[in-house]
């Protein structure tokens, strides 16, 4: 019975099979189109992931910014300055799973965790996490695909968030950090003054403008990325694709991981690719490779980070990164089944 209940609220609120039956309805009975030609196919995955996507990217932003609101840069900054070693970087990865800026907009925050002082694999932990895990993408995923696979992303993400941090602490590179990062900020510190309190009202009206600026910036990565998504579902072969990503290509995971690096997306932009991905038979594993590659290694952000880090340290980031999205890949595919 409860199980029941809760299918029902997953298919209804987060995956909206009922907004599925209107866009279906409308091409099938009011534009007449063919339930099997490929333009069908394509144009009600588009209609509807658009639409849905928009739907629950509004809520969700919504609620991560209020949560966020109780966790502004200084506030993060002075919680993770209270913790030494691996502690901290599992607090750095969490606390980046709530301040969810994409891997450009976290490179400012990191720049400023690093001048107040914070340990360089504490601040790399948050620097991995915030991109790859929060509140909104993993209901997406769920939405999506279901609560296993959402849940085990996040698992993973934060997992390679704190071994990444881990082990550039381990390796000592503060020294490869430009000059004018690691000197020390001339700001006032926390302890100093009494920060402003938001009001529940403030609380509101800053999340009601994140969702209007979060909007701006990722709407145009939704379309091109639900595009890519309804030309892949309705008109590129499935052999094809079981060809290139499928478990018959063992190097499925390194191709997905290397072909989403050069890309730029927020991960709301990639899910819809992923879930077109997966409907063609390609496996879990090389489909959440791609998002992370995507996500946490996006060729923007490398070249923003390249800027504030020597060159030894940007290639040991990319390869902790790149080989843990790898071995993550490989696992979701051997373990898969666990996950449907």
């Amino acid at each position: 019975m409860i199980g029941n209940f809760f299918s029902f609220i997953n298919d209804q609120f987060l995956k909206m099979l009922w907004l599925q039956d209107i866009i279906d309805w409308f091409f099938l009975k009011v534009l007449k189109m063919d339930a099997e030609s490929l333009w069908f196919k394509s144009l009600s995955f588009f209609f509807y992931d658009v639409i849905k996507i928009f739907i629950l990217l509004s809520v969700l932003i919504y609620i991560s910014s209020y949560i966020q609101s109780y966790f502004t840069p200084e506030r993060t900054q002075k919680i993770l300055s209270r913790f030494k070693g691996v502690w901290a970087n599992i607090i750095g990865a969490l606390l980046g799973t709530v301040t969810p800026f994409c891997s450009c907009s976290s490179i400012p925050i990191f720049i400023g965790f690093t001048k107040a002082g914070l340990p360089i694999g504490v601040t790399f932990s948050f620097l991995i996490s915030s991109p790859l895990v929060d509140l909104a993408s993993v209901i997406l995923l769920a939405s999506i695909f279901n609560w296993q696979i959402a849940i085990a992303y996040v698992v993973v993400g934060l997992l390679i968030a704190v071994l990444g941090g881990t082990f550039i602490s381990i390796l000592k590179l503060e020294d490869d950090v430009e000059d004018f990062v690691r000197a020390k900020s001339n700001m006032v510190m926390m302890d100093d003054f009494e920060p402003y309190k938001m009001t529940k009202k403030d609380r509101h009206i800053y999340s009601y403008q994140q969702v209007i600026d979060i909007i701006k910036r990722v709407w145009l990565y939704i379309l091109i990325g639900v595009g890519i998504g309804a030309a892949i579902h309705g008109f590129i072969p499935q052999s094809f694709i079981e060809t290139v990503l499928g478990d018959k290509n063992p190097f499925s995971v390194i191709l997905a991981t290397l072909v989403g690096i050069p890309m730029y997306a927020d991960i709301f932009g990639t899910l819809p690719i992923a879930e077109a991905l997966v409907t063609k038979g390609v496996g879990i594993g090389t489909v959440l490779a791609f998002m992370m590659a995507v996500t946490a290694l996006s060729l923007p952000s490398l070249v923003m980070l390249k800027k504030v880090v020597k060159m030894r340290l940007l290639a040991t980031f990319v390869g902790i990164i790149t080989v843990g999205i790898i071995v993550m890949g490989y696992l979701f595919n051997a373990f898969g089944y666990l996950f449907i």
